[in-house]
């Protein structure tokens, strides 16, 4: 009788078992092999399509770069033939059931790409039937995440628009800028080199610091600790970059922001304490050094900005995106320097809603056109008047707002007033100079005003350059003997003396000017976005970074401002014009110089010139500084009267009646032709008195008291309005379409894109 083993039946069902476990294993683990080697397969051709369009990505990059138009479509175009393998037929099912075989941009594609969830949705509706409806894997461009993606494809075409300007901009080397890069570096080796004589300076302010710096961190542990230890040190007044509480609630921040006042102060004592560097070398190193000081604030970088971070985290980042878009469209309006949009200027048109006095232009040539302006009153002033604003801005300044507008004003007075409207000069502009602004554009002007009026006098305001041409025609007319064809002068924020220029004056040096004439030629003109520019940045934290910050970092739309809006549209220099400014008058000082300035063959000495002057400085200015333009005072041969409003360059100009701001003046003895006036800027000002007015009152008072004028200017003397497009005879005269004309809505970059050629202009040899 047979025994039953049960051992030996239970080895032979678990050897059983085992073999078939083992056959199972066997065919799982060949499944497995046959989905790795087919997945090393698709990654290995993903590997050969990725260095193929790496390598044409390359060629494309160095291609358009070098012609500085890289565009989105280049990198599509790099990246076309990159594309998912599909796997073979047999190994379709594996990499169904296996979980880790898939395509993970499929996740990104599927939650970021509508076009595809719609694809999806349809798909769906279609066929109803869930059984159809399997896993299959996706297979598609893992690129095309970010094309087909309208946010990266958006900041992707912002960047290569940034990128593209960036290369235009350095690839230009501006011989301007190499010239002040060589003269600042040759500023600090004399720098260093007093320093290696005067070790006990630089020893003295490290020592300081060091000790500040020791006090700071002592202090920041402190507040730490929940104590509120006093500042080492605090913000100048008016610098409104760290007005955010965190720069003092919190400790980091608060230790940031002192760390670096506490750096600028020790690096600007040092250049300013130094012995032995001349006053020029001074001034530029304290200039460049604010300007790096200032670029490198806290304030104006994502990580270091309280504000900025904590508007990024509410934003999720969308104001960096606003801001980068709105860097993209600045460096594509900018010539070699960035151009930061100051103000919202879709805002403003001009004759719309800024320049809207009603006049017409009754007289242009290929310099200026000459706007009269339609009366208020029944009466006028027998002798007109002739407004002569500067060429790097446009004349609206002198009628912006109806509320300030100096124009609207002046005909309430009961002026007939003109005004020179400067074209914009194009490339072909290159050889107008000096000589042609006077006269092509002033004394024709003149002889305009005087065919329409028939008055062979007229009272002439210059602002600015506008006041320097002013001053130079006075010095011409004296030579000529037709003085008499002005019967006042009023000169605003106008320099007479350029000893002292300002902080613009760290640009003039023989050196330098040398390489802007270069420039100059190469262009035909000195471009006005470069001159905007510079003048931003003499206030560099108010009217450069400040707006860097609001604009890039924050996200901000510019905001509506008039007088931001005219400070923004600015007109071109030509290269004759720029040079004789430069070289005559900032240079070489030539303007107040007794008989030193050769100008239309003759020697110009305003001392000679006796027509009555009244001449407007503001406070603040830091253009046009006050005491630079004092010497008018002393300069002129005739009578001469000296206001000093407050503010600065513009608001203290454009001071309306019913301003905030005053000025100060002196009563002069005005019957005589020796001015009463001290030589000393100073000394004036100390006996000064205070007037909390506008100083237009105080003018147009002391016009009705100059000799050429009293007669005329009384009540019983006025005469009919003179009406616009009449002339004294009351025949009709040409016009040329409404003020404020068509001059002043050509922007600096249309004129460089243009063909205008100057037509007819004035030869010495006619």
């Amino acid at each position: 009788m047979a025994t039953y083993d049960s051992s030996a039946t239970d080895k032979s069902n678990q050897d059983n078992t085992i073999n078939q476990n083992n056959n199972s294993n066997q065919d799982h683990d060949h499944t497995n092999q046959d989905a790795f080697a087919d997945m090393m397969h698709v990654f290995l051709q993903w590997q050969k399509q990725w260095q193929d369009s790496i390598q044409q990505a390359q060629h494309l990059f160095t291609q358009n770069m070098s012609e500085q138009h890289l565009k989105p479509e280049h990198i599509q175009q790099a990246f076309t033939g990159f594309t998912s393998p599909k796997p073979s037929q047999d190994n379709n099912q594996t990499l169904k059931q296996n979980p880790f075989l898939f395509n993970p941009f499929a996740i990104l594609m599927n939650t970021h790409a509508s076009d595809n969830q719609q694809k999806s949705a349809d798909i769906r509706s279609q066929n109803p039937n869930p059984q159809s409806q399997r896993n299959e894997p996706f297979y598609f461009n893992p690129f095309d995440i970010w094309f087909n993606n309208p946010i990266t494809q958006s900041m992707t075409d912002t960047a290569l628009r940034i990128n593209n300007q960036m290369l235009r901009m350095s690839g230009q080397n501006s011989p301007t800028s190499t010239s002040v890069t060589f003269d600042l570096l040759q500023g600090w080796q004399h720098f260093a080199e007093m320093m290696q004589h005067n070790p006990g300076v630089m020893v003295d302010e490290q020592t300081n610091l060091w000790k500040n710096q020791w006090q700071l961190w002592q202090n920041t542990l402190l507040k730490m600790s929940g104590q509120q230890p006093d500042a080492v040190v605090t913000p100048e007044k008016g610098d409104k970059r760290f007005n955010d509480a965190e720069w003092d609630n919190n400790p980091w921040f608060d230790y940031l922001k002192q760390h670096y006042l506490l750096t600028s102060q020790a690096m600007m004592q040092t250049i300013d304490e130094l012995e032995g560097v001349d006053d020029k070398t001074r001034q530029r190193l304290s200039f460049f050094t604010r300007q790096w000081i200032n670029a490198v604030a806290p304030t104006n970088f994502l990580f270091t900005n309280p504000e900025v971070l904590r508007l990024t985290i509410e934003t999720q980042g969308q104001n960096l995106i606003d801001g980068l878009k709105q860097l993209a469209v600045d460096l594509e309006n900018s010539a070699d320097t960035l151009n930061i949009r100051m103000t919202d200027q879709s805002a403003f048109r001009v004759g719309d809603n800024i320049a809207t006095a009603k006049g017409q232009v009754v007289y242009q040539n290929y310099l200026f056109e000459l706007i009269q302006y339609a009366p208020s009153t029944e009466k006028v002033y027998q002798k007109p008047l002739v407004l002569v604003p500067p060429w790097i801005n446009k004349f609206y300044i002198m009628d912006l707002r109806e509320k300030n507008s100096f124009i609207r004003w002046a005909v309430a007075q009961g002026h007939t007033v003109f005004v020179l409207s400067w074209a914009n000069p194009t490339p072909h502009y290159k050889d107008i100079g000096m000589i042609h602004y006077m006269h092509d554009g002033l004394l024709t002007a003149l002889d305009e005003v005087e065919r329409i009026t028939g008055e062979s006098q007229a009272n002439v305001v210059g602002y600015c350059i506008g006041g320097m041409l002013t001053s130079l025609t006075l010095g011409w007319l004296a030579k000529q003997g037709q003085s008499n064809r002005v019967a006042s002068a009023t000169l605003w924020a106008s320099i007479i003396d350029f000893s002292d220029p300002g902080d613009i004056g760290v640009f003039v040096d023989e050196k330098i000017v040398n390489a802007i004439n270069q420039q100059n030629d190469q262009l035909g003109v000195f471009d006005g976005r470069m001159m905007g520019v510079s003048f931003s940045l003499l206030r560099e934290n108010s009217l450069y970074w400040n707006y860097f910050v609001q604009n890039y970092l924050k996200g901000e739309r510019p905001v509506p401002f008039d007088l931001l809006y005219w400070n923004s549209d600015c007109t071109n220099v030509t290269a004759s014009l720029h040079q004789f400014l430069l070289g005559e008058f900032y240079l070489g000082n030539k303007l107040q110089a007794k008989g030193e300035l050769l100008f239309d063959g003759v020697q110009i000495d305003l001392r000679e010139v006796k027509t009555p002057v009244f001449s407007v400085a503001t406070l603040q200015d830091h253009i046009a500084k006050w005491k630079s333009c004092y010497p008018a005072t002393q300069v002129f041969g005739g009578q001469t009267k000296f206001v000093l409003g407050e503010s600065g360059h513009i608001a203290g100009i454009m001071n309306a009646p019913g301003g905030k701001y005053g000025y100060y003046r002196t009563q002069q003895n005005m019957n005589t032709d020796t001015s009463s006036y001290p030589v000393d800027a100073d000394q004036w000002y100390e006996t000064a008195e205070f007037v909390q007015d506008s100083w237009w009152h105080e003018w147009q008072g002391w016009l009705a008291t100059t000799p050429d004028n009293a007669s005329f200017m009384s009540k019983d003397k006025l005469v009919p309005a003179r009406q616009v497009g009449q002339d004294h005879q009351g025949q009709t005269i040409t016009t040329y379409g409404n003020a404020p004309g068509t001059y002043v809505l050509v922007t600096a970059e249309q004129a460089l894109k243009s063909n205008r050629r100057p037509v007819n202009a004035y030869s010495s040899d006619t």
